[in-house]
């Protein structure tokens, strides 16, 4: 089960107490800069992994002018659309309510992820999935610095993972090891801790004595989360 640390006790929460129950999720980007754009990546992810976990999920997004800019921002990145948020103050029966905010930013009373800045200012989205990734790769309680080094590495790595994934596809099929779901649903479920997550891939990606198809179950499962686009080689010349 999702627990992710709410911003304004410092306590863990439960995001989604009640089996099933409907978790609201409210993302608050008055902006469109890459900082607003990373609290609405948080915000993806924070659905991904409530529908991984079978529950369903309500996703908004409110607050500020520029929404346009912001929606093909995230849509370049594949970050998944979000309703405009209606006047919904009264509730709609929902067993949890998360707001997704910058640090410091504002948003009704309740549970809050707040998500650290962007530094510096909008990056060269010509890659828009190794830009996805150099997002992802620190917690998002932790600041990002957006540098041509990390740009460079997450492309490499996306490279590498790509062409790896369409190489073990054309392996036999094998589940995914239980130690290894394991190990991705404890990352996710902890605050959702993406870093760790990628950093299971990479232990996925060099173990000896797993077979090809069950890393490429593997990475195709976590990719549900992650939304890099791993399997887009697959078929290709090798």
């Amino acid at each position: 089960m999702l627990r992710i640390i709410d911003a304004r006790t410092r306590e863990p929460v439960d995001a989604a107490p009640a089996l099933r129950g409907l978790t609201r999720v409210e993302v608050h980007a008055p902006g469109s800069d890459t900082t607003n754009l990373r609290v609405l990546l948080v915000g993806d992810l924070l659905v991904r992994t409530l529908e991984l976990g079978g529950t369903p999920v309500w996703a908004l997004l409110t607050g500020g002018r520029r929404h346009a800019e912001l929606r093909a921002g995230a849509a370049t990145l594949g970050i998944r659309p979000f309703e405009d948020s209606p006047d919904v103050s009264a509730g709609l029966g929902e067993a949890q309510v998360v707001h997704v905010t910058a640090e410091g930013g504002a948003a009704p009373d309740g549970v809050r992820i707040a998500v650290a800045p962007v530094e510096p200012g909008p990056p060269d989205q010509s890659d828009p999935a190794a830009l996805r990734l150099a997002l992802i790769a620190r917690h998002h309680s932790a600041p990002v610095r957006l540098e041509a080094a990390g740009l460079d590495d997450a492309r490499a790595t996306l490279a590498r993972w790509r062409t790896a994934v369409a190489r073990w596809a054309r392996q036999p099929s094998r589940p995914i090891p239980d130690d290894v779901r394991r190990r991705l649903r404890e990352a996710w479920d902890d605050d959702l801790d993406v870093p760790r997550v990628l950093d299971v891939l990479r232990q996925v990606e060099t173990e000896p004595e797993l077979a090809d198809g069950a890393r490429f179950e593997t990475y195709a499962y976590a990719d549900r989360l992650l939304g890099l686009d791993l399997t887009r080689d697959l078929g290709a010349p090798s």
